[in-house]
């Protein structure tokens, strides 16, 4: 049923029953760093399971029998969903959306248009033959150790409006849809990376910043009753101006915020995107996602691998998220993260 996973996805999980006989007692991790002054509105995290484009999972007991789980986040590729210029296939969503519903489970959806593996793209095949859209994607790099760029997957021209008009008009028919009866949906990441010499036609940071903002707009003025979501993590040029510019943004428009990987402390997030998310509590949704390898972190303010309780407990008391997406790497989903989730029994 779903495509093969990208890089940045989490492992399907073991679906063999997990016994939950003998689970332990969790313990919750306290914090050192002492909490801000500012006091924000806290309501309970809402728990959900990031499936990736792993649609079949949702039907292992193990996730939904599990009371402490809202839902599951599932991953829809952009040239799956308009197969065709103005040809919109939904039944994927529809699908996933029943199931879960008769098993008293909610949906959050992303919708992407980005993919990490340069063999692969997320936009329709009209976006990349038809010349109106000027290639419809290009790369997007890495680079080696040595600081040689190499590349890394394709990523929609956002900037560019025709491309963007298609996108916009996605968004349009699924909230047509789906506001309200979905729990959300989010977009994905803004980081995106192009060496200077290397930069696409059209692109300037200044139009991408512009280019998310429309995103983010598109979202907020067509998704009223489901919870729009736009993953900010990094952005191109100055980082943490570009992100400001966007959260200030999102606040005035009262658009949900958040991003994937929640590495609790880690300096690179916490000079970027992890203050900005906080200070949006209370103000606007806020949620992210718990990726593959955050599992197997080290946390610096103990110098040890994370564990799961502390995760949650950085989810909970410093970014104070409405919404953790937790991914199913194992062998730590299993084990640890379905044991957890059932034993807070967050409120449906």
């Amino acid at each position: 049923m779903p495509a093969s996973y990208q890089a940045n996805d989490c492992q399907p999980y073991n679906q063999t029953t997990l016994s939950m006989k003998n689970l332990t007692t969790v313990f919750f991790f306290t914090l050192l760093f002492a909490p801000t002054t500012i006091a924000f509105a806290q309501t309970p995290i809402r728990h959900f399971i990031f499936f990736s484009q792993h649609r079949d999972a949702i039907t292992n007991p193990d996730f939904y029998l599990n009371e402490g789980i809202v839902g599951a986040q599932i991953t829809y590729l952009w040239r799956v969903l308009e197969p065709t210029k103005n040809i919109y296939d939904f039944t994927a969503i529809e699908a996933d959306l029943t199931f879960l519903q008769s098993k008293g489970k909610k949906l959050f959806i992303q919708i992407q248009d980005v993919t990490f593996d340069s063999t692969r793209y997320a936009v329709p095949k009209y976006i990349l033959t038809d010349t109106n859209y000027h290639g419809g994607v290009n790369s997007q790099y890495d680079f080696t150790a040595t600081g040689e760029p190499f590349k890394a997957g394709w990523v929609a021209r956002r900037w560019d409006g025709a491309v963007a008009a298609r996108y916009h008009q996605l968004l349009i028919k699924l909230a047509q849809q789906f506001d309200g009866s979905i729990e959300g949906i989010n977009l994905p990441e803004t980081s995106i990376e192009f060496p200077e010499n290397l930069w696409p036609a059209g692109y300037t940071i200044s139009r991408y910043v512009e280019a998310v903002k429309k995103n983010m707009l598109v979202l907020s003025t067509n998704f009223k009753r489901s919870v729009p979501l736009q993953y900010a993590n990094f952005m191109p040029g100055d980082s943490a101006i570009n992100l400001k510019n966007l959260y200030d943004y999102a606040s005035k428009i009262k658009v949900g915020m958040g991003g994937p990987d929640i590495k609790v402390y880690r300096k690179f997030q916490m000079e970027n995107s992890y203050p900005l998310i906080r200070n949006m509590a209370g103000i606007v949704p806020t949620g992210m996602a718990v990726q593959d390898g955050n599992y197997d972190v080290i946390n610096p303010t103990t110098g040890n691998k994370v564990t799961i309780p502390e995760i949650l407990d950085f989810a909970k008391n410093y970014l104070q998220l409405n919404y953790v997406f937790w991914c199913t790497e194992e062998p730590y989903f299993t084990t640890q993260v379905l044991p957890l989730l059932k034993s807070i029994k967050n409120r449906l």
